[in-house]
């Protein structure tokens, strides 16, 4: 752990006795202990990753080789990971990469966003960042344009610039407690006026084996800043580590299988309801290993990769829009708790309908818009309504093509 690190810790603990947080000392005090356990193991464990390669770190994974070609083999070499969530890329997009380690993700991300897209990868490990950044000109020269930024900061928090706050300290040395209040409210400042990443700016958040690493404590909060960042519709591609059963204390207790993407796993049920939870829709396992990548007594711990988007941020205006749901089961819910009939012609609303027959649910649904837009009313089709055929008579049907074809 680099000696920086080991005072951000320091302060962060000083600064929750010294705010007069409602926790008890001793509780605060054990729990401090072990994030900062946590936190000392993952960067003392990447950092020896940066130096040479740990191959138990990651599992095998087939990444678009046409994507590797023009990487540095020292990246390649030293990445760690557990899937490939630049295939979720689209051009254009502003990609955030959570823990871009080696930038290997990042680069080849860099390659799909095209002229008009960007690359930022957050990681918190000066080694890391160090050996990412080496590469920054050579590789935009090979790109065309530097579209790849490289930023020092916890996953866990987006808003606090560690570099910014690298450069404070330097100005602003801790001296004596009551310089601890100056830097929080110079972290209050910079948070809210100067923030890493901004709200709402991003098109695709990604990861590949990395939220695992954060303390149990702080996941929510994680899952939280990821939905803050995302723009409305969205996306996020998250390659981890699941267990089928939940990890054991003792297990947790064990900083090797920590820092070695085993004992800080969300078990697999509890990895999608913390999406749920945070905001994001049509979250799903889109990607799934059969076999486990370890077997640690007797849990098994498994790489996937997860999907979801963040809704609209609009209001529910009935415009007269309807869905079919194609099947095959008879009837099928959305995150928000409509049901649809298999068949039937359901009333949503125009957010809903634009959600329904987008790039997640696309495929399942038909749309059927109204011929001539119109003002509309305020939703007030309560779930399970059927939009009458006479009412959606002369709409605009979409997607009316199954993904196997067969459309004339």
């Amino acid at each position: 752990m680099s000696s920086s690190t080991g005072f951000y810790l320091a302060v962060g603990f000083a600064l929750r006795i010294k705010s007069g947080m409602d926790w008890n000392i001793l509780q605060d005090n054990h729990h401090k202990v072990s994030t900062m356990a946590v936190e000392t193991g993952v960067l003392k464990r990447y950092s020896e990753g940066a130096e040479a390669r740990q191959a138990d770190l990651c599992c095998p994974v087939d990444y678009d080789r046409t994507l590797l070609a023009m990487l540095p083999q020292e990246i390649i070499d030293k990445d760690y990971g557990c899937g490939d969530p630049s295939r979720y890329v689209k051009e254009g997009d502003i990609v955030l990469d959570l823990g871009s380690g080696s930038g290997k993700i990042c680069y080849m991300a860099a390659q799909l966003v095209g002229l008009e897209g960007k690359v930022i990868g957050v990681d918190m490990n000066d080694d890391m960042l160090n050996l990412a950044r080496k590469y920054q000109d050579e590789m935009a020269g090979k790109l065309g344009s530097n579209r790849v930024e490289f930023v020092k900061g916890q996953i866990q928090d987006l808003t606090l610039d560690l570099e910014a706050m690298n450069k404070h300290l330097g100005e602003n040395p801790i001296h004596k407690a009551e310089d601890i209040l100056v830097l929080r409210d110079w972290q209050d400042k910079q948070r809210r006026e100067s923030p890493l990443i901004k709200d709402n700016s991003v098109d695709l958040v990604i990861s590949n084996c990395v939220l695992n690493l954060v303390h149990d404590s702080d996941k929510e909060q994680l899952v939280q800043e990821i939905f803050r960042v995302v723009k409305p519709g969205g996306r996020v591609a998250i390659s981890d580590i699941v267990s089928d059963e939940h990890v054991p204390e003792r297990l947790k207790q064990d900083q090797q299988l920590w820092s070695g993407c085993i004992s800080g796993a969300l078990q697999e049920h509890e990895m999608l309801e913390a999406f749920v939870k945070a905001g994001f829709a049509g979250v799903c396992y889109d990607k799934w290993e059969n076999q486990p990548w370890q077997v640690v007594e007797g849990i098994e711990f498994r790489a996937i990769t997860i999907t979801a988007i963040k809704p609209l941020n609009e209001p529910c205006i009935d415009k007269g829009h309807a869905v079919i749901y194609r099947g095959p089961y008879s009837e099928v819910y959305d995150d928000e708790g409509h049901v649809y009939y298999r068949g039937q012609r359901m009333a949503v609303c125009e957010r809903s309908y634009k959600f329904l027959t987008g790039g997640t649910y696309g495929d399942s649904f038909i749309g059927i818009a109204p011929a001539e837009d119109v003002p509309g009313t305020p939703w007030n089709c309560p779930s399970g309504s059927i939009r009458s055929v006479l009412e959606s008579k002369s709409g605009i049907h979409e997607n009316t093509c199954s993904p196997s074809g067969g459309c004339c």
